[in-house]
């Protein structure tokens, strides 16, 4: 799809259902994927508390903010300066409303115009957003504005699929690989710190071998066919993913990487 048309999908969907299944992985529907947002949001504040960062005195950069997700994620670490952004003015107006006191950007980040200063941010977050963008030379550009915004020695987390095996396309997502990626960070400015698994099993096995991956999305769309169901499944999957999350070092699907602005 062209950037008009993918900015015009991701409008329609956040107006009509602002909540973890709009942002996340809609066929799963909301219940399951509030337990997936759970484990994210667990795994994100033990690898951003592990750097040590003074939130307290931060300036944070949150883009593609969604439904604010990361936004609480981040005041939850103690970060007092926080400003968000996204695409979409369905997710501006009512992320605003949600959180008075951060500034709320409508941003395209590949084409930011000057609405974000240079060097001006201690921490950036891009969550579950850059695959999203399906252009490569867009996704480039969208950071080498990360790259900008950041100030040198500070701190990119962003959250990717970062595939071992050959990049897949499709009209709202592409999944780029792990040497393309890193690649993209270096011309931006970035280098690599570590990279952890986000989800192993409660998201699509993207990294997987086929046949698993086929048999794996049938068995989720199965027992997330009602809400009712996929709050069970959710309820007694999440705790298996927590741990397996603190115990694999690769993941089949999204994963959360940490880099340092040169």
């Amino acid at each position: 799809m062209r950037h008009t048309e993918l900015k015009d999908f991701w409008e329609r969907r956040l107006e009509s259902d602002w909540t973890e299944s709009g942002v996340g992985y809609k066929q799963l529907g909301r219940a399951f994927n509030s337990y997936m947002y759970l484990v994210r949001g667990e795994v994100f504040r033990r690898e951003v508390g592990r750097l040590g960062l003074d939130l307290a005195a931060a300036k944070v950069l949150d883009v593609g903010s969604g439904t604010g997700f990361y936004l609480r994620q981040w005041r939850a670490l103690g970060a007092r300066s926080i400003t968000g952004a996204d695409l979409t003015k369905a997710a501006v107006e009512r992320l605003s409303a949600r959180f008075p006191d951060s500034e709320i950007l409508q941003l395209d980040l590949a084409d930011p115009g000057d609405l974000i200063e240079p060097g001006s941010y201690d921490a950036v977050s891009a969550m579950d957003m850059l695959f999203h963008i399906t252009d490569d030379e867009r996704y480039r550009a969208a950071l080498r504005t990360l790259g900008r915004a950041t100030k040198p020695g500070g701190v990119l987390v962003l959250s990717e699929n970062f595939l071992h095996r050959p990049e897949q396309r499709g009209d709202h997502q592409v999944n780029h690989t792990l040497p393309w990626i890193t690649t993209a960070l270096g011309e931006a400015g970035f280098d690599v710190v570590r990279r952890a698994p986000m989800l192993v099993l409660m998201n699509a096995q993207v990294d997987a071998n086929p046949v698993w991956r086929k048999l794996w999305g049938g068995f989720l769309r199965g027992v997330t066919l009602t809400e009712a169901t996929g709050r069970v499944a959710g309820a007694l999957l999440s705790p298996v993913e927590r741990r397996l999350v603190r115990v694999v070092r690769e993941s089949p699907t999204t994963e959360l990487m940490i880099c340092r602005r040169r």
